[in-house]
Order: structure tokens, then C-alpha cells, then sequence
């Protein structure tokens, strides 16, 4: 991660790159030589952590620390007692999708299947002397006594690793092209390690953020699970984070001036996509980092209130953002059915989708549905066409389009054809699931490697909704908002959303504040206009946000204040699991 910049300019009142929660003063150690003082009187230890980490070189600096202070471990790689790479492969290979570029299954099973259980037993008849440390994806799993260190990796970390060629899948020997490492991180590697996580979590003793090789910072276990029961009854927001795509606009880069600008345009924001973000704590020195899930794994219910049954440890909403302002149009796309996605991909709940349009040049649009009368073998003839001829489709032809607005909200559920026009900047409100997009006509262009980006029209073709055209689409899918309360100074809008949504959305408008019952459900909210509000929680927290930025108020708040802190009025959109909502089956 960036180091954060000495004055964070930003989006009219100071949108943050780095937001931080507080920790005690001194609470955060940095460095190895502190990482080793702390370890350092125990017997045995047992170094666990994510994908990515430079197993080797971490070893190799904290041994270095530890015999400094006399002690010489005997080490002790976790990873010998896994099945080989040839083994593991043939166990995955069936979640990997074949020769889909993008696609593969969930893998259901555990960092357990990848252990030979003989070699597992005998890993502590390699431990000699009276100082042993097991090290490596899984060494919480070593039965034996002493302290659990967790290294924690962002994803964008990883990510930007991945694409240097320094780190690799789990159980590989060789080191894949990025994009094919980032199918079998999504669909093998994470839902493996997330459940490591999730079985290790009580028994972490320092959570380490492995980040800067050369100066890792770590907490105490007790004081990252103190920080996370303190988040999960108030309010957190996320560290964002941004990326370049072949159709992105210049808006968040002249609006985030903080963020880098070696780029040549920012396609999406990470507002809240809860997979991929880290929650950044702070003790008025030094930061740790520590992915979202592990807030889900030790307070899911204080989290997700009602729905944590239905979603289990998987946050629910995820708001991103979509810059085409001076872009180009995204692809022509529709997303999964819930049967589609569970069947195919091992999905939970699928990709429903709005487009909350925060910013827009004059006559920008969006594409939405279909025109009336559309002809499925047509429409599909001419994709395919464009695909071997290269040559463009006249989309219009096929594909509704709509004027867009400050404000205006686009309902986008499953199987609905849809893609933003250029000149947006959209604030997407979305059921999490991110990656299931089925691309059907992208404007004849390369990503930003040079390479054709994959089309999905067979996938897409499974799932759209030709039902969703002419008239129906404006009755059905743009949004009429309406006011269900207000007072003096304020009042409460409701955008309703479309009856296939699980999630609603409200947009509070106020002069001075407002008071808001949680009711059960996780809230996640953005300050859409105005300078900037502070939040005040019934347990007694006070945070303040800018403009654009997004946060969450758990469930178990159960209420909290909104104040207004600019001199206009401050409108605030707000997005929430319906108390209706179907549970998972």
C-alpha cells in the first residue's frame, strides 16, 4: 500500500485514500527486530498468512532478528507436508473452467485437501532444539503449543505482485500469466484460505500486515479482535481503492488528485467490494491493514443482523465506482441468473446491479433493455458477425437507451442487457458478486495489455431477458423515486429497487440531521451531495465523511445520527437488505 501522501487533496472537502481506525498509542509494533522481541520467549511459533507472502525472504529477516537475541530456530516449511503440485492440480482442475478465460467454479473444500495427512504428522519430528517455527500457508493447522502469527496481503497487493510475477497460486511450483492466476486465486486459492481464516480466527495471536517487506507492522491478536467488536457496533469504512480499464474516464483522477496519476484514466473504484478491501487501524504512528473478512468471521452477526444467516460470512452489498466521464462506453453485458450462478460458478446469490448516476456530462446516457420487438436470432447473428468480421454493431438497433441525470437511479437485475454510456460517473449499489459479467459487444476494442478482451455471448445468451424491452423497460427499470417522510428541514426519499433486488435504497436529504434506526440490517451509505457529514452511533462513536466517500453502519448500531457539517444541504443514499427478503436456499 501507498504510503498516504502528506496532504490528501481531494473531492471538494477531502475525500480520504487512507481512512483509519484508532487503536490505543503504541498498540502497532514495526519492523522484525519488534516482531522478533515479541516471539521471542516462546518455545514454538507458528507463522500462517495469505498468498503472496515471500515466504523465504519474511524467514529469512526474522531469523536474522532472532539470532541477534540468541535464538536460533529450527524451521520448519509447512509447505513440504502438501500434496505435490502435479496432486493438487488434479484435485482443482475440474473448479477451473477448462479453457474459459474467466470463468471457473468455487472450490468447496479446505486447505486441509491439501495436506498429506502422513507427511503433516511427522512435520514436528523435523523440529530440533528447544526453538521450533512452522511457517507457511497453514501452519496454525501444526498441533502444537505457542503463538499463531497471521500475515495478512490486501488484494490489490497481491494483485500488483501477481502481475510483477512474485507471487503464484497455492500448491504451484511454476508462476501463471496474472490474469490466469487472478481465475484460480478467485475461484481455488481464496475460498480456501477464507476459510482458513475463518477456522483460525480466535487463535490468531499477532496479525501482521505483510505489505512492507521490509518493515511489517502487527497487533495483538486481543487488540484486533477488541478494534474489530468495537467496528462491528458503529461505523467503518474501508480502504479504497482504484484501477484502470480500457473504456475509463478522467473524473476520479482530477476529482482524487491523492490518488496516483501514472495512469491513463481510473475505470473503477473499490468503494466497499468486501472480498477485495482492507480495513486500515491506527495507533497514531503506525497502520495495520487486515482484510474486511475477518470482521465478518468474528462478529458476522453483529455485522449482518437479520440476513446472517442467509449470507453467511459474505457481505452482502458492495458499492463501486464506474468513471466513463471523458471514457469511453463499458461493454454490452448482462449478468447470471441465481440458479445460473450457483450451478455454474458456485455462487451463493448473483450479481443484481444498480446505476446510481452521481455525475454525468450533458447527454449522457445509459443502455437499459431492450427495443421493443427485438428479434433474439438477429441480435445474436449481428454479435457474432462483429466477432468474426470485426465489425460494429449498431447497438441502438438493439438496445434501449436512455438519458441520464444527476441522481437517477438505473435497476439492473439479472439477465437485463445494460451498460453505461460515456460521460458518467456512476455510483453502482450491487449485490457483492463482481467478476460474473457476460460481455457481449465491446466496441471493437483491446484491454489494456493490447489484447482482445473475452466476449461471453454464449454465457450471456443463457440468461438474458427479452422480455425486459420497449415500454416495459421505463415502467420496470428506471426508477421512480418518492418521498415516504419528512420534517422541517429534511425528508427521506425512497428509490425503490426492483422486486428481483434483495437490497433497497433511500437517500436521506437534510439541512441540519437526521436520526436512523438500523432495524436489523447492515446499512451502507455515501455522502452523494453536500460537503460533508458526521456520524454519530448510540455507543457513543463520532466519525465524519466527506463527499463521495462510502461507509458502513453495522446492524448492531441498531442507531445512529447523521449531522450535517457543510453549508448546503446533504443528501445521503443509503442501501439495505429488504426485511422481506428471500432466505438463501
Amino acid at each position: 500500500m501507498q504510503a498516504p501522501p502528506p496532504n490528501v487533496s481531494a473531492i471538494r472537502g477531502g475525500y480520504d485514500l487512507h481512512p483509519v481506525h484508532r487503536v490505543p498509542f503504541g498498540a502497532i509494533g514495526q519492523g522484525f527486530e519488534a516482531l522478533a522481541a515479541a516471539l521471542v520467549d516462546a518455545r514454538t511459533i507458528r507463522i500462517d498468512g495469505y498468498i503472496g507472502v515471500d515466504w523465504e525472504d519474511f524467514r529469512r529477516q526474522l531469523n536474522e532478528q532472532f539470532a541477534a537475541l540468541g535464538r536460533r530456530p529450527a524451521w520448519i516449511d509447512v509447505s513440504q507436508a502438501w500434496h505435490s503440485p502435479a496432486e493438487i492440480d488434479r484435485l482443482v482442475e475440474p473448479y477451473l473452467g477448462g479453457d474459459d478465460p474467466l470463468f471457473g467454479t468455487r472450490f468447496p473444500g479446505t486447505l486441509h485437501d491439501f495436506i498429506d495427512a502422513h507427511r503433516w504428522q511427522n512435520l514436528r519430528d523435523e523440529a530440533v532444539g528447544e526453538f521450533a517455527a512452522y511457517y507457511g500457508c497453514g501452519a496454525a493447522l501444526v498441533d502444537a503449543a505457542g503463538p499463531v502469527v497471521y500475515v495478512d496481503l490486501p488484494k490489490d497487493e497481491l494483485q500488483l505482485r501477481s502481475r510483477e510475477g512474485r507471487a503464484g497460486n497455492l500448491g504451484v511450483d511454476e508462476i501463471a500469466a496474472a490474469k490466469e492466476q487472478y481465475k484460480r486465486y478467485y475461484f481455488v486459492d481464496w475460498p480456501i484460505l477464507n476459510r482458513h481464516k475463518a477456522e483460525i480466527m480466535e487463535q490468531v495471536n499477532l496479525i501482521v500486515d505483510g505489505q512492507d517487506e521490509q518493515s511489517p507492522s502487527f497487533l495483538q491478536g486481543d487488540a484486533f479482535r477488541t478494534a474489530l467488536d468495537e467496528l462491528s457496533r458503529n461505523v467503518f469504512r474501508v480502504r479504497p481503492w482504484f484501477a484502470p480499464g480500457p473504456w475509463g474516464g478522467q473524473w476520479l483522477k482530477q476529482h482524487v488528485p491523492a490518488a496516483p496519476q501514472d495512469v491513463p484514466n481510473y475505470a473503477w473504484s473499490f468503494e466497499i467490494i468486501a472480498p477485495e478491501n482492507g480495513i486500515v487501524l491506527s495507533d497514531g504512528g503506525s497502520t495495520v491493514e487486515a482484510t474486511v473478512d475477518w470482521l465478518l468471521y468474528y462478529r458476522q452477526r453483529e455485522v449482518l443482523g437479520d440476513c446472517a444467516d442467509r449470507f453467511g460470512y459474505e457481505f452482502p452489498i458492495r458499492f463501486d465506482f464506474l468513471d466513463t466521464v471523458d471514457g469511453g462506453n463499458l461493454s454490452v453485458q448482462c449478468h447470471p441468473r441465481p440458479d445460473y450462478i450457483r450451478e455454474q460458478f458456485g455462487e451463493t446469490f448473483t450479481q443484481d446491479e444498480t446505476y446510481y448516476i452521481l455525475d454525468c456530462r450533458p447527454g449522457a446516457e445509459v443502455y437499459l433493455g431492450f427495443q421493443a420487438g427485438v428479434d433474439p436470432g438477429e441480435f445474436r447473428d449481428a454479435l457474432e458477425t462483429s466477432v468474426r468480421d470485426a465489425t460494429p454493431v449498431d447497438v441502438e438497433r438493439y438496445v434501449a437507451v436512455h438519458p441520464a441525470a444527476k441522481h437517477d437511479l438505473f435497476l439492473i437485475p439479472h439477465g437485463t442487457i445494460h451498460c453505461s454510456g460515456a460521460g458518467n460517473l456512476v455510483l453502482e449499489i450491487s449485490a457483492t458478486p463482481y467478476i460474473f459479467t457476460f460481455k457481449m459487444y465491446d466496441w471493437l476494442r483491446s484491454d489494456l495489455d493490447g489484447k482482445p478482451r473475452p466476449l461471453n455471448i454464449e454465457r450471456a445468451f443463457d440468461n438474458l431477458d427479452f422480455s425486459r424491452q420497449g415500454d416495459l423497460v421505463a415502467e420496470d427499470l428506471i426508477c421512480r423515486p418518492f418521498v415516504i417522510d419528512e420534517g422541517q428541514d429534511w425528508r427521506l426519499v425512497h428509490l425503490p429497487t426492483h422486486r428481483d433486488h434483495f437490497y433497497d435504497v433511500h437517500r436521506h436529504e437534510f439541512d441540519t440531521a437526521v436520526e436512523v434506526e438500523t432495524a436489523g440490517s447492515p446499512h451502507v451509505l455515501m455522502l452523494v451531495e453536500g460537503t460533508r457529514v458526521t456520524v454519530e452511533t448510540r455507543h457513543g462513536v463520532t466519525q465524519r465523511f466527506q463527499y463521495a466517500e462510502t461507509f458502513v453502519i453495522p446492524a448492531a448500531a441498531e442507531s445512529y445520527r447523521l449531522i450535517n457539517n457543510g453549508p448546503e444541504r446533504a443528501m445521503v443514499v443509503k442501501a439495505f437488505i429488504k426485511p422481506n427478503a428471500a432466505p438463501r436456499s
